[in-house]
């Protein structure tokens, strides 16, 4: 998968601003809201202090009940409007802030599934899960830095230098060059400091991803023994995050460090010129009362500036490990101009095709053609790569050929929708399928329209409606994750009753019988014959007694059909499906050797 463009803070920003200009309205609410607050409260309150702290210093004079009455109901109503201005964008910041929030998990969540099943097979969920989560809590970070920091601490330090310069531009004119420089060094930290944030967010994900592997293989854990040895490998990874965590803090530490020696000098300035003119008499003490002010609310203004430039950037380092999965293109994609689906009656035609895994690796297909008739029932075996599964892989566009077509009923897969395709595709893999929801949700998955009649008759031709009305909920019960609250025989029998209640004119068993005892596969088998009437079916299968009726049983060899026919003709011909028949164990096709 190759990468669109650099990922820069410009292409993440604009991920995020597909989702916020939705919301143009109270998006510019929450600014001018919170702005107009601001600069009541921080810009205008301190001049009326000022001039409350003139008037009382010069001591009792006629009219000064009139003015001081005056400045104290300006303070009142600067205080109102305050309150008045917050609250409502306190109202405005929740709902735009909310809506957007969703919008980028709806977005994040429709993108991740986009891409093919062969990248989910490269990733590990928990670390996908980790980064989709960290994607949409760097938006909300950012937010409210660029809210009630950048723009909060922005009007109080512009203000502050605005009123500077009106009243002793000297004080004004080093202000700014005193802020230049600072925020010149907060820059070369954020560039020194952001390799190290995105370091410290992959090691993160790794973390998460271990978690996940142990948690999902818990069973696997406990049967080798092997916590030990799975501590000892998790220690060895947080042992690097924590490596990690601690270069990108204290560079953090030293950045803060450098800020503080920057106020303690400009504060001290300022304060020694302020007394100097007000000993010379050049200020009022209302001017010296204000300029201490302005100074002890900027710092605090251009502390937090700092500190929130490095917020940003670090919730932009987390962002960037989403982006780049967006960036990817998926190796499967649809036609830009997608033909309506005819199938109906499934005649499959692998016409001339040639498929690799990778492109360095030796081809699992070279030139291959098969065809499979409507309503004709197909058993694949062979050893393990010897191109079985990979059959219905392509057929069912997981993944797809470099060179020659896959037709279904004279349609190039390749030309429909992929959801279009696998609409009609019933597939029953060998690990079944669940997601941890109730029973009744996961039989019903192919058909979300199903009743619970119709849900019940499914589950009793998949003979599970027996145990299932033994459970405690019945067909509410929550299997557990991959469903893992059943046995494997349950869990088939389930996966089994979803794909007749699909009713899908394509039916593919892989393996689909594997888990269950010889007893549940009579039932099982009894169903499926049911099943397979009217469809076409393709059964990859290493129990040969699974098979035995089958139109034609297929034998493939390095991605190549060595023989083929049906059951009785492939025994009498004594050839390669006989030497397998001869070699079974326990009714299943050995995988050491071959013919």
């Amino acid at each position: 998968m190759l990468m669109k463009q650099e990922i820069t803070f410009r292409t993440i920003f604009s991920y995020y601003w597909k989702q916020a200009k939705k919301y143009p309205k109270t998006g510019m609410l929450v600014f001018v809201l919170y702005g107009i607050g601001i600069v009541l409260t921080d810009t205008l309150s301190p001049l009326v202090y000022k001039e409350i702290i003139d008037v009382l210093s010069g001591g009792v004079e006629s009219g000064i009940e009139k003015t001081l009455t005056l400045l104290v109901g300006l303070l009142v109503g600067m205080s109102l409007l305050y309150n008045i201005a917050f609250r409502l964008a306190d109202y405005c910041m929740v709902y735009f802030q909310s809506n957007v929030l969703k919008n980028i998990a709806d977005y994040t969540f429709q993108e991740l599934h986009k891409h093919s099943y062969t990248f989910f097979s490269n990733n590990f969920s928990g670390s996908l899960v980790t980064k989709a989560k960290r994607f949409s809590r760097s938006f909300e970070t950012i937010h409210d830095q660029m809210t009630f920091s950048f723009l909060m601490q922005g009007i109080k330090i512009v203000g502050a230098m605005g009123v500077m310069f009106f009243l002793i531009p000297l004080i004004g004119f080093v202000y700014v060059l005193w802020l230049v420089l600072y925020f010149t060094l907060i820059a070369f930290f954020v560039r020194w400091k952001l390799p190290y944030d995105k370091k410290e967010a992959e090691a993160d994900s790794h973390v998460t991803a271990r978690y996940a592997d142990t948690i999902t293989n818990a069973l696997a854990v406990k049967m080798f023994a092997s916590r030990t040895r799975e501590y000892a490998s998790f220690q060895d990874i947080t042992q690097d995050e924590e490596s990690k965590r601690r270069k990108a803090w204290n560079i953090h530490n030293i950045q803060m460090l450098v800020q503080g020696m920057l106020f303690f000098v400009l504060e001290t300035a300022i304060l020694i010129f302020a007394v100097w003119a007000w000993y010379e008499g050049k200020i009022t003490v209302g001017t010296v009362v204000l300029l201490q002010i302005y100074v002890i609310a900027t710092f605090g203004a251009v502390w937090n500036f700092g500190r929130s430039i490095m917020e940003v950037s670090k919730s932009l380092a987390d962002a960037k490990e989403m982006v780049e999965i967006f960036e990817q293109c998926p190796d499967i994609q649809d036609a830009d101009h997608p033909e309506a689906s005819r199938i109906q009656k499934g005649h499959i035609v692998f016409r001339d095709i040639s498929f690799s895994y990778e492109k360095k690796q030796d081809a699992i297909f070279q030139q291959f053609s098969f065809e499979i008739k409507p309503g004709e029932k197909i058993g694949l075996i062979g050893h393990s790569g010897a191109g079985k599964t990979t059959i219905t892989k392509l057929l069912l566009r997981f993944s797809d050929i470099s060179s020659g077509s896959i037709e279904i009923d004279g349609q190039n897969i390749q030309s429909l929708r992929q959801e279009d395709l696998r609409k009609n595709i019933s597939y029953v893999p060998q690990e079944p399928l669940l997601f941890h929801r109730s029973i009744r949700e996961n039989i019903a998955y192919g058909k979300p329209t199903a009743t619970n009649e119709e849900i019940e008759m499914v589950a009793q031709k998949a003979r599970a409606h027996d145990f299932i009305s033994r459970l405690p909920k019945g067909y509410d019960t929550l299997v557990g994750e991959r469903g893992v609250k059943l046995s494997g025989g349950e869990r088939q029998r389930v996966a089994i009753a979803r794909a007749m209640l699909k009713d899908a004119p394509i039916l593919i068993l892989d393996e689909a019988t594997s888990s269950l005892d010889s007893m549940s596969e009579r039932y099982i088998q009894e169903a499926l014959d049911e099943l397979m009437k009217g469809k076409t079916v393709i059964v990859v299968a290493h129990r040969l007694s699974t098979i035995q009726k089958m139109d034609r049983i297929v034998v493939i060899e390095m991605g190549d059909i060595v023989e083929e026919g049906t059951h009785k003709e492939l025994l009498n011909h004594k050839g390669v499906y006989a030497e397998f028949w001869n070699q079974q164990a326990g009714g299943f096709l050995m995988e050491g050797g071959g013919p």
